[in-house]
């Protein structure tokens, strides 16, 4: 054991007493190191030259921005000293703020105004204009409808997203403190949510004990959730500020401990924690400014959230309320799976590169959606799929609304592209599967046709709509998945999986897949990959493009979906798809050996925890828990 020279002071940080004031061990010490080496070879952190770099452009926005002020307070006709004193700031949230940042991360950040410059007309016209004319400035897209109204752009080739605040100051200061509550004096809505990125990312930084044992340990479970696809706040999962939050809060638990022994409670508390009990950095902070805080008591809404992981800033939200049944349930899989690894590592039978292995997500289901979204060039296609994809979580809700749960969906936050499209093409797919123990009988059928006729009519509201726009939706199974989401455009052989797909216990929330017993099963893995042609309406071929541009029947809506193949007669229609008809969607089983959702092929589905730590009601069962698991291990840097 080392000393107690590096521990920090008793100070309580967080809502409750720490689990542990232990220290490392030398084998902490060294799995740390171990740790930190595997993040540098991985490539997790930028280049003196990339940081140098990004500044540079930071403070030519700062100066665009002033500019754009001192130049809107002279065209309103205030005196030579207001505009001489006009000025803008800039500050930085997420993961730049933070210090976690990586090599080709975008920067987020917020532009600061006066009271006179507003959002609507002087940020996304007259701003908007000016950044248009600047040589530097590509991939310009304004998303002023977003939940946080941003500015999206590159500069010199670094990601820019700018949001606007305007505050109740005809001049602001340099030195402005937007951590002080006077900033949200008489601001509306999307402002308050536009400076809580700031606010939220000080508070962080703030309420943890060390600030550099926080940023190794939250750099590399970003790259974990990322390699195990749960890293997208849009799709469902978690963003950058929830994976923050939620190691911020392992910090203050184990306030002594270092980064490889963060990694491993991380995974030991949230295997075992009990949602929808929230996770909190603070208590909650009650302002007279009449803003709404997050409280299941007096908010029926807050009730209905899955996994509650609420900001530490006032007005203190729900920052996760984008998660559901269905990406929870698949969050819950991913960290008994880290909980494994990393019990593996501390008993020396594994190392870190285990823990990062990808997640093989289309080895893990036997049906998918695919969704596919093309226009005519790469300009619309940006603009384009990134309104689809903030709909596709609608479209698990809606499956597991129209299903009554029955039918579970895994959206997959990562995206493709076929590069032989003549259009520009993006692609996402998302995994189905039968809910676990959920008695079908034979025939009976998942009928989702009207779920996704309702998906196409939100989609279809795109008030930015242009002509090439499209969005096609599919059914596919697993053999069908077209190469190009392959690595090097292959499938892997089956029998070459890996065992990183095995969660804790032996229980696998990728379970491998068995051989199929039939002869025509080998053959149709052997066969050139066949694909249900998006709509019948456009008389292709099961291997003809569906996506070529310009390909578009006269009859066929915006958003179109193919029957499903070997259905019954009575089940399938083959008709034209006419303006007021559109092909079945059909989600069943059936006695075939390749039906949807047959139970031999499908994998393990919600996997209970071992046990239940009730650490927001019951710190010391949680600490005794905590020992047990030491014992167990047979380590000693625990509790």
């Amino acid at each position: 054991m080392v000393g107690s020279e590096g521990l920090i002071s008793p100070r309580q940080h967080g809502v409750t007493t720490p689990l542990s004031l232990m220290g490392p061990t030398e084998a902490d010490l060294l799995r740390t190191k171990k740790l930190d080496k595997f993040l540098v070879d991985a490539g997790l952190y930028e280049s003196e030259e990339q940081g140098a770099k990004r500044e540079f452009v930071l403070a030519r926005i700062k100066q665009i921005v002033t500019d754009w002020v001192k130049e809107l307070t002279r065209i309103r006709g205030y005196t030579d000293q207001m505009v001489d004193d006009a000025n803008a700031v800039i500050f930085t949230f997420g993961s730049y703020r933070l210090g976690v940042h990586g090599p080709g991360a975008d920067i987020d950040t917020l532009c600061v105004g006066p009271s006179y410059v507003n959002r609507d007309e002087d940020f996304f016209f007259l701003l908007h204009e000016m950044l248009t004319k600047i040589e530097e400035v590509t991939e310009l897209q304004p998303v002023p409808s977003a939940h946080v109204p941003v500015m999206k752009f590159k500069y010199d080739g670094i990601s820019i997203d700018l949001l606007y605040a305007s505050i109740s100051r005809l001049v602001v200061p340099d030195d402005l403190d937007i951590s002080d509550v006077s900033v949200l004096y008489n601001v509306d809505e999307p402002t308050v949510r536009s400076l809580n990125g700031c606010r939220v990312a000080d508070q962080i930084l703030k309420h943890v004990p060390n600030v550099e044992h926080f940023r190794t340990t939250l750099r590399c479970l970003k790259f974990w959730a990322k390699r195990r696809g749960v890293y997208s706040n849009v799709t469902g999962f978690l963003g950058g500020v929830n994976w923050a939050l939620l190691v911020a809060r392992v910090c203050q638990f184990y306030p002594n401990a270092v980064p490889s022994m963060l990694v491993s409670r991380f995974f030991r508390v949230y295997t075992q924690w009990r949602w929808p009990n929230p996770v909190m950095l603070c208590a909650i902070q009650e302002e007279e400014l009449g803003f709404t805080v997050w409280d299941p008591r007096k908010n029926p809404k807050d009730k209905t959230h899955h996994m509650p992981i609420i900001t530490p800033a006032y007005p203190c939200m729900n920052s996760s309320y984008n998660v559901s049944t269905s990406t929870l349930r698949v969050m819950t899989e991913q960290f008994l799976f880290g909980n494994q690894i990393c019990e593996d590592i501390e008993l020396n039978k594994a190392q870190w590169p285990e823990l990062f292995e990808p997640y093989m997500f289309f080895e893990c289901y036997k049906n998918y959606l695919q969704v596919d979204i093309v226009a005519a060039d790469q300009d619309d296609l940006r603009a384009w799929k990134g309104w689809v994809e903030s709909r596709l979580r609608q479209l698990t809700l809606m499956i597991e609304r129209d299903t009554q749960g029955k039918l579970q969906c895994h959206p997959y936050p990562h995206e493709y592209v076929d590069p032989s499209k003549q259009c520009s093409h993006s692609a996402f797919f998302m995994g189905l599967q039968r809910k676990q123990g959920e008695i079908v009988q034979e025939g009976q059928q998942f009928d989702i046709r009207g779920t996704v006729d309702e998906f196409r009519h939100s989609v279809n509201m795109y008030m930015f709509w242009k002509p090439g726009m499209e969005i096609y939706v599919s059914h596919v199974r697993r053999r069908q998945i077209p190469l190009y989401v392959f690595p090097n455009g292959y499938k892997r052989a089956r029998a070459s999986r890996i065992t990183n797909q095995q969660p804790a216990g032996g229980v696998s929330a990728e379970k491998p897949i068995r051989k199929r017993k039939d002869e025509r099963g080998h053959e149709d893995r052997d066969s050139p990959q066949r694909r249900q042609s998006i709509s019948p309406g456009l008389g292709l071929t099961p291997t003809s493009s569906p996506l070529s541009h310009g390909s578009v029947s006269p009859y066929m809506s915006r958003t179109e979906v193919s029957p499903l193949e070997g259905e019954p007669e009575s089940v399938v229609t083959n008709e034209e798809i006419g303006p007021e008809k559109m092909g079945p969607v059909l989600l069943g089983s059936s006695s075939e050996a390749d039906s949807l959702l047959a139970l031999d092929e499908v994998p393990g589905d919600k996997i209970q925890p071992n046990a239940e730590l009730g650490m927001v009601l019951d710190p010391i069962g949680a600490a005794d828990l905590e020992q047990d698991t030491a014992m167990r291990l047979g380590v000693t840097s625990t509790a």
